[in-house]
């Protein structure tokens, strides 16, 4: 793929992915998103390995560089208003653009900054992980978490550019490599068989030491990226189709809130889809074999495949409560029907509302047939 090769995507902004695209970074902000100013909010880990890269070409005299302490808890009202007051006394105005380096955790907190700060200043986003650059870098929801659940305040703001330079994943454990790995399988599973077939073939290969270095990468990523582009577009306030982007969502964040954020998204993730196919086929909603698909698939990946064994079904179902899905008491799931499909649901709102007694069954199918459940960092 061509160094500043623009994906072909219906979104108002432009998505570029590719090798080397970092050193070029101030270059492409100039073109599509020049300002005055720029405040740059970096995970600290990413910032030792990738911060002096990123701001190579930009003025020090006009540039700030915040970071942040790397992992899910610093998603939160207190580091928003940190990162909000330091830009503030910086002198920060609707001159700057907020610029995101890191992964899924920074760029949404940085996005909901930039959504908020004078009521919104540009932002770009340049996903560092592989889970970031296929989901979280696309779509402009930003916020951050609260003791009731993951995401539950924030706000939609747009991105002016996306830069995802796939070299960055070098430097990535392979851990949070396959976690990026869980959402490339959902996205085939919700609208691309062949995409899902084309990635199972080359999941050993990716999930491995040397996958960044697989030739087929930012390809692969540029299609996925492609896929929720275009359900997002579709969608853009997620009052639609956009909610089948949360397939395998509502279980997974049930996971993450009863094991308090101690497990890797991608790994919840992973072990979601299965209970949620598990679920869909119990209903009669997927043709039978798909959940055994899709449980191979995060098999594949290194992925856990059922729900850690250390929470109970009861506790899993109450947490599932929390969710933003929720509608009049009622949990609400983007179930599939097949691969390359989702449900359209009871009322045309591709959800389906879920009885308690069939999610317990499903979470027990699930834990019954697993071969590794998750296990709690």
């Amino acid at each position: 793929m061509p160094n500043r090769a623009a994906l072909s995507v219906p979104l108002d902004y432009p998505v570029l992915v590719g090798r080397s695209l970092l050193g070029d970074l101030a270059e492409l902000v100039a073109t599509y998103a020049p300002n005055h100013r720029y405040a740059f909010i970096v995970d600290a880990a990413v910032e030792r390995t990738h911060g002096a890269a990123a701001r190579a070409g930009f003025a020090p005299e006009r540039t700030r560089t915040l970071a942040v302490p790397s992992g899910e808890a610093s998603k939160s009202r207190a580091e928003w208003m940190r990162l909000t007051d330091a830009l503030l006394d910086w002198g920060a105005g609707r001159d700057t653009t907020v610029i995101a380096v890191g992964g899924g955790v920074i760029g949404d907190l940085a996005g909901f900054v930039a959504a908020t700060l004078h009521r919104g200043v540009p932002v770009v986003q340049v996903p560092t992980t592989l889970l970031a650059m296929v989901d979280s870098s696309v779509g402009g929801k930003t916020g951050v978490d609260t003791v009731a659940g993951k995401n539950l305040v924030g706000a939609f703001h747009n991105p002016q550019l996306v830069v995802a330079d796939v070299n960055t994943l070098r430097t990535l454990p392979e851990l949070l490599r396959r976690d990026g790995l869980a959402e490339m399988i959902k996205h085939g599973l919700l609208a691309d068989a062949d995409h899902f077939t084309a990635l199972c073939g080359l999941l050993p290969a990716l999930a491995g030491g040397a996958g960044a270095d697989v030739a087929e990468l930012p390809a692969l990523i540029g299609h996925s990226i492609g896929i929720k582009a275009r359900v997002v577009h579709e969608d853009a306030r997620e009052s639609g189709r956009r909610q089948v982007l949360n397939a395998g969502h509502t279980v997974a964040h049930a996971i993450e809130h009863a094991l308090t954020y101690r497990v890797a998204h991608g790994s919840a993730v992973a072990a979601g889809l299965v209970v949620e196919a598990r679920l869909a086929e119990q209903l009669g909603v997927a043709e039978h074999g798909l959940a055994d698909m899709v449980a191979d698939a995060v098999r594949r990946a290194g992925l856990p495949d059922g729900p850690p064994a250390s929470v109970s079904d009861a506790t899993l179902l109450e947490a599932t409560r929390s969710d933003k899905k929720a509608r009049a008491g009622v949990v609400q799931y983007a179930l599939p029907t097949r691969l390359g499909a989702m449900s359209v649901g009871p009322a045309g709102r591709w959800s389906t509302p879920v009885p308690d007694d069939a999610v317990l069954a499903a979470l027990a199918s699930a834990r019954t047939l697993a071969r590794r459940p998750i296990l709690a960092n």
